[in-house]
């Protein structure tokens, strides 16, 4: 039945989820033209910059909170049945998920205006963001079946999945309305190349002991399934077509939306400051290329039923298509074409910042490096330590991460960044970053998770960040 192969496919992309990407070492690295991205409101000294097509901006992480492929296939001497029994089945929880955020850049520019407070930025980049959760009752059911399971209910609530795909086109505005406060916002139009979503479900499965049959089974759902976009490009792979479609859907041929960041940064006083931000308020309104599919209803069985003789004579009957259109026709499985709305996944970022050690300021009439002009720079330090706070909004509720940082700027040249993160999938999450300014090229190298790189198969999470940047400070 269809709804077979949607429960398949949303399994699928659950297991080939990524990890919901928290962008720690990128947030308030103010020497990085992408921070303002994550903080529309950070503090920015640039005269302006361009992204590179191609190499700007680019960000992929892959992880999950449950098991890693170490542990179900390593060499260790235990039964895989085993390893899926003790650590899939008994070991993880429908709150243990796999999601994640991969961007890249197609255009971004910066520029000062005619007022050196203001500073301005646009783009757009391609973003794709997935998440499931485990689907513990559902994997239960499938491996062990529920005749030795009398009277456990088994959730249907437990498929909660969405994935979008989606061009992002942004406009911001960075001002530094004092000496101690820089206040940014970011206006962004979303183009949705495709979207699923399954988020609200209800109903259970139980199977329990039969009056005229041996088990009794019952089911009771109200499920959804929302897409817009997927009929499109199935097409388009059919005619191998996907590129062109993918690019008319992504440049507001497909499903259309609004949102906005806001941000700032204050110094409490010369060394420390505290910085905030909040992303992706927003919308897409789904019209396009709609096509939903729902599961609702309440019915109990005992299988097969046959009468003796009768329904012996009859060679025509089929006792099992008919049990299939009984439960069809009481549980029915519709689709229909209505018109949607999905909310983006809000992010939230917040940080408290202590610098020391001030850099001297050189009053150089070129374009050679970060500390160059007095005219529109804020105050350079050595060395900046703090924490920062993440949330992203998610359907089981809101994700934390909370994380720990040192950076360090040498000269004019070289910056860095390392920070210690604790969430729901790693507890040992260390990442650096490097920032390099060789005249006006940029280029910034980020990555996490670092202590498991030494057995990848082994970690549950790994990402990096990467840009190439062509910066100006102007003349002093």
């Amino acid at each position: 039945m269809r709804i077979t192969k949607i429960l398949y496919i949303s399994i699928l992309l659950v297991c080939l989820g990524v990890h919901a990407q928290n962008k720690q070492l990128l947030y308030d690295f103010s020497d990085i033209p992408q921070a303002l991205l994550v903080n529309p409101g950070v503090q920015t000294d640039f005269k302006w910059y361009a992204g590179i097509p191609g190499v700007s901006g680019i960000s992929a992480q892959a992880g999950s909170s449950g098991v890693s492929a170490y542990d179900l296939f390593a060499a260790d001497g235990v039964d895989f049945n085993t390893k899926v029994r003790t650590l899939l089945l008994a070991g993880m929880t429908a709150s243990d998920e796999f999601s994640g955020t991969q961007q890249a850049e197609l255009i971004t520019i910066g520029f000062r205006g005619s007022k050196p407070n203001v500073f301005y930025s646009f783009g757009i980049y391609a973003e794709l963001d997935v998440i499931g959760y485990w689907l513990k009752d559902y994997a239960i059911l499938a491996i062990e079946g529920s005749a030795d399971r009398l009277n456990q209910r088994f959730d249907l609530g437990d498929l909660k999945t969405r994935g979008e795909l989606l061009n992002v086109f942004h406009f911001g505005v960075n001002k530094k309305v004092s000496n101690t406060l820089t206040l940014g916002g970011r206006a962004k139009i979303y183009s949705s190349i495709l979207d699923f979503n399954s988020t609200r479900n209800k109903g259970f499965f139980v199977t329990r002991p039969g009056e005229n049959n041996l088990l009794s089974s019952t089911i009771n759902a109200d499920m959804k399934w929302r897409t817009s976009g997927i009929n499109a490009v199935k097409a388009a792979a059919d005619e191998e077509n996907i590129p062109a479609t993918i690019i008319k859907r992504g440049l507001f041929g497909g499903n259309l939306g609004l949102g906005l960041d806001l941000g700032f940064t204050h110094q409490l006083n010369t060394q420390t400051v505290v910085t905030g931000s909040l992303l992706d308020l927003g919308f897409i309104y789904h019209t396009n290329d709609v096509e939903n599919y729902t599961l609702k209803g309440d019915v109990t069985t005992e299988g097969v039923e046959v009468i003796l003789p009768r329904d012996a004579l009859d060679p025509n009957r089929d006792f099992w298509q008919d049990l299939v259109d009984n439960i069809e026709e009481i549980v029915p499985f519709e689709n229909n074409f209505k018109n949607y709305i999905t909310f983006r996944p809000t992010k939230l970022y917040a940080s408290l910042r202590y610098n020391w050690g001030e850099q001297a300021l050189k009053g150089a009439d070129c374009d050679c490096g970060p500390n160059v002009s007095r005219d529109n720079r804020v105050p350079k330090f050595v060395n900046g330590v703090g924490g920062q706070l993440y949330m992203i909004n998610r359907p089981r509720g809101p994700q934390t991460a909370l994380s720990a940082f040192y950076q360090r700027r040498f000269g004019n040249v070289l910056a860095i960044k390392a920070t210690y993160t604790v969430d729901k999938f790693s507890y040992t999450n260390i990442g650096f970053g490097l920032n390099l300014q060789a005249g006006p090229i940029n280029l910034y190298l980020m990555a996490d998770n670092l202590l498991a790189y030494s057995n990848i198969a082994d970690s549950r999470y790994a990402s990096f960040q990467l840009g190439l940047n062509i910066i100006s400070w102007g003349k002093k």
